[in-house]
């Protein structure tokens, strides 16, 4: 008799789980609805919603009132979220002003970065704070592009040369020190030579992607289906960006490939394939803005703020002492390399590249992670980096805006009185 009862029991405790997960997840979207609306009432508006959701992640989540448990909803849309983050970063880059001398500018700077962030590692050693100088400076000399980007979106600045260089050194950091903590710190067991081996495979299967798409977009007949499709129900264009993302993110997971490097260079083959979107077809990046910070991007931000573990930050007093330590080498290892970009743009600008540069909070915590499974880190200096990283995505953009709208105003001022003479 209770063989019948069984499978409906066992139906209804699955289905229990399920409205339990679509609560948190339901949590997740009212505070990513209810941050920027709040920010547009009130006099704080120059704060990031970025951070701010961050913080309120960390008030709902474990370490907070304990309501949001990340499960495998808002994990799998985490994920998706940081994957369009990057894939958007790659979109927005122009890769031919990445040449000359910005690229010989925001390498120089990317080495500054990492010498200073060795050396700060090195006495962290000495100090018995770390365990791998290698591992702190790969951490510090890192820039979060996804969260810079959607910083330059809203302040109008990311098709200037200001902006371009900002994604430009950004993309430097970035991406140099993933590649370096994918080949020396990763939780995979594969050596360096082969990883390398296999970044080469997904380097050729890029180039292969790429052969076949250009060939699609120069053919008559598909540039004609995608014109007619790309703006009815069928959304071609805005379906096969997010199949390319997928599909680059899927390729990550069989090669053992950070996620972050595949989707970026998903974002960066768009832009190449399709270099006339913003003549052509200039609401693509907007339909796809629409659908990843939207949807997707909040609830990795929010997810961010779930995974800080505030108990093992005020376990020990003494470790509240390192967040200010790690703000301050966070700041010197990014902020004073970008002094090499005062050639190119104008002092306050580069005071400003030098602090968006120092935003890299969503690396941090990726970084702390693979840090504390591999015993790198203690799990309260890992909470204290990601504290310090929090704490300069708080201060760092507001900082960098009242920088910019005091570099326009002399520009302004300076038009008016050639007008007036």
């Amino acid at each position: 008799r209770l063989e019948k009862f069984r499978d409906p029991l066992r139906k209804i405790q699955e289905s229990g789980r399920f409205v339990l997960s679509l609560s948190g997840l339901l949590i997740v979207t009212i505070v990513a609805f209810t941050i920027p609306l709040l920010l547009s009432l009130t006099p704080v508006h120059r704060l990031p919603a970025s951070a701010l959701e961050i913080a309120v992640g960390i008030v709902i989540g474990p370490s907070g009132f304990g309501w949001v448990k990340i499960d495998v909803p808002i994990q799998l849309l985490s994920l998706i979220g940081l994957a369009f983050l990057l894939f958007y970063a790659g979109l927005e880059i122009n890769l031919h002003r990445l040449k000359g001398r910005l690229l010989i500018r925001v390498g120089l700077s990317f080495l500054l970065s990492f010498g200073l962030a060795l050396l700060v590692g090195y006495l962290l050693l000495v100090e018995g704070q770390v365990r791998s100088p290698l591992y702190i400076a790969i951490l510090l000399a890192a820039t979060a592009l996804g969260m810079i980007v959607p910083f330059l979106q809203d302040a109008g600045e990311i098709e200037t040369d200001f902006g371009q260089l900002v994604i430009a050194s950004a993309t430097m950091a970035q991406f140099g020190s993933l590649i370096l903590l994918s080949l020396f710190f990763s939780n995979e067991t594969t050596k360096p030579g082969i990883k390398l081996v296999f970044l080469g495979g997904f380097l050729l299967l890029v180039i292969a992607f790429a052969s076949v798409l250009l060939s699609l977009e120069k053919s008559k007949r598909f540039a004609a289906a995608f014109l007619k499709l790309q703006d009815t129900t069928a959304q071609i264009r805005v379906r096969g960006a997010f199949m390319l993302l997928i599909a680059f993110v899927t390729l990550a997971e069989i090669l053992g490939i950070e996620v972050l490097l595949t989707a970026f260079v998903a974002g960066v083959l768009v832009r190449v394939i399709d270099p006339e979107a913003m003549r052509t077809h200039p609401l693509f990046h907007h339909k796809l803005a629409a659908i990843g910070f939207g949807v997707f991007v909040p609830v990795f931000l929010v997810t961010t703020g779930l995974q800080l573990d505030l108990t093992a930050l005020f376990a020990n007093p003494s470790t509240l002492l390192h967040v200010p330590l790690f703000f301050g080498a966070l700041l010197l290892v990014r902020g004073l390399p970008a002094l090499v970009y005062k050639p190119l743009v104008s002092s306050r600008q580069a005071i400003a590249t030098g602090l968006l540069q120092a935003t890299s909070l969503s690396f941090l915590v990726a970084g702390s992670q693979i840090g504390m499974q591999l015993g790198l880190i203690t799990r309260a200096n890992g909470a204290a980096l990601i504290a310090a990283g929090l704490l300069g995505a708080l201060i760092f953009p507001p900082c960098t805006i009242t920088l910019l709208c005091s570099t326009e105003k002399p520009d302004a001022d300076s038009a008016k009185a050639h007008e007036t003479v």
